[in-house]
């Protein structure tokens, strides 16, 4: 049957008359788009470097882990505070001061003699991400009204955001193979001066900035747990899961988190209302966004260690190799709002959902010989399309139908998704493939990834398949635009 006017999803209809940026909204966008790019290249741009840091700064091979798990620890565990506090006490104020941070964090990283150096470097780089992100987040959603509008610069925030996290893994590769890793901090410094310097002109703090006090409980309780349980899960790879250590730090999160869930039932000044995290689409966005983001990331990790360890690439070929899947990232963003107006935001997740887990299935058939390149090529471009896709999707359903007063909070717990599916994703695959690997030759170590990879692609496509089954969005999230319906 063919769909109507009347039919179609309301910013469809509408969309003529609310899908013209102004000039302002256009330089908001662009130093925010900016932003955002930047962060995610830094989540990436470091993994394929990571043997060549150790060598070079004396790193034991144990430790190489922190490089990575120093950043994601702070990034993760701290979002969700900074989120509620750029609500409370300015998103514009609390962007720039995290760019400030990264910037000197970058500078001690690019400068550094010593592990302890490096390190330090790589956790102030995650300080200013948790500062930064969400910041940038909610004043992206509160410049935009619900709609066709918002859409779009979601749309263009998922394509850099997907394309960065891709291109992060190719930069960081040509950076560390021609000149040196340095580098892949050091870039940060121009862009950062040019944002700090245009931001005070450009950006403007919303008007209707809550008033409430932070409530410290929750901001000690939230963040103890999420850090507790993120330093457990990548310590878990490093000492296996019956580690005592472990064990004895999931358990203190599994309390905190709970303590926290209780404290925000009596606080007059919640840092994370109940009342949000109890609704369907804030739920379910980000649940699926923890598959979009942490599945495709994961198995591209696996990806890099295959052209290295199996095919033996160097560093600068295999950062080179999934340049196509920052091309199919930006095709994925751009036509993710498209498919939304016409879909709806729901049918649009589940669809990324979809083609992502195919798209990993494909990377079973990677072998010893030198197609396994190609096939790398192909199918981790066509994750990345729907990964981009998803990311759009679950984050217009995890940010739509709430006040602005309370945009710091969703995109904080959004981001929060994002940042601990980065984190968890790579060492739970991790695990997975070590898990799989019976020996220690070739052979055994392909079998190891091939796990890895088809449960990365099964989580994916299971987590379209709950999606599709359980999340009720009705009202959706585009006839709230037509109902009036803002929380």
């Amino acid at each position: 049957m063919a769909m109507t006017e009347l039919d179609a999803p309301t910013e469809v209809r509408d969309a003529p008359a609310r899908q013209r940026m102004t000039s302002r909204q256009r330089l908001i966008l662009t130093l925010l788009l900016g932003a955002q790019f930047m962060l995610a290249v830094d989540f990436s741009v470091l993994n394929i470097a990571v043997p060549t840091i150790g060598t070079d700064l004396g790193f034991q091979v144990g430790d190489l882990q922190w490089i990575v798990t120093g950043f994601m620890l702070p990034a993760a565990g701290l979002t969700l505070l900074f989120g509620r506090v750029a609500d409370l006490f300015g998103r514009r104020r609390l962007l720039l001061l995290g760019l400030a941070l990264l910037g000197v964090a970058s500078l001690v990283g690019g400068l550094a003699q010593t592990p302890g150096m490096l390190l330090a470097g790589r956790a102030g780089q995650g300080l200013a991400t948790a500062m930064a992100t969400p910041a940038a987040m909610s004043l992206l959603t509160t410049s935009f009204p619900e709609g066709p509008l918002r859409q779009r610069a979601l749309g263009l925030n998922g394509t850099l955001l997907t394309g960065g996290f891709a291109l992060g893994s190719v930069l960081g590769g040509v950076l560390t193979g021609l000149l040196s890793w340095r580098w892949a901090f050091l870039i940060n410094l121009p862009v950062i001066v040019i944002i700090l310097a245009a931001a005070p002109r450009v950006l403007v703090e919303a008007g209707d900035r809550a008033r409430s006090r932070l409530d410290v409980p929750g901001a000690v309780t939230v963040t103890g747990g999420l850090l507790s349980f993120v330093y457990a899960i990548t310590a878990a790879e490093r000492d296996g899961w019956g580690s005592p250590v472990v064990l004895a730090t999931l358990a203190v999160a599994v309390v905190l988190l709970v303590t926290f869930w209780f404290v925000e039932l009596r606080s007059p000044n919640p840092l994370a209302p109940v009342h949000i995290l109890k609704r369907p689409s804030v739920r379910w966005g980000n649940f699926a966004g923890l598959f979009v983001i942490g599945m495709t990331s994961a198995v591209v990790f696996q990806m890099t260690l295959y052209l290295q360890d199996v095919l033996g690439y160097e560093a600068a070929a295999s950062g080179l190799a999934f340049g196509g899947a920052s091309v199919a990232a930006i095709i994925g963003g751009l036509v993710a709002p498209k498919i939304i107006g016409k879909l709806g935001s729901k049918a649009s997740l589940v669809t990324a959902l979809g083609i992502q887990g195919l798209g990993l299935l494909s990377l079973l058939t990677v072998g010893r010989s030198d197609t396994g390149l190609y096939i790398v090529l192909a199918g981790v471009s066509v994750a990345f399309f729907g990964h981009a896709m998803g990311l759009v999707s679950y984050t217009v359903i995890a940010t739509s139908g709430l006040p602005n007063q309370e945009q710091g909070l969703a995109t904080g717990l959004s981001t929060m998704s994002q940042q601990i599916a980065l984190t968890l994703g790579i060492p739970v695959l991790a695990a997975v493939a070590l898990a799989g690997t019976k020996a220690g030759d070739i052979a055994a170590i392909l079998d190891g990834m091939h796990l890895a990879v088809l449960v990365g692609a099964v989580a994916s496509l299971a987590a379209g398949l709950l999606v599709a089954l359980f999340f009720r969005d009705k009202p959706r999230c585009e006839d709230r635009f037509r109902d009036g319906v803002t929380s």
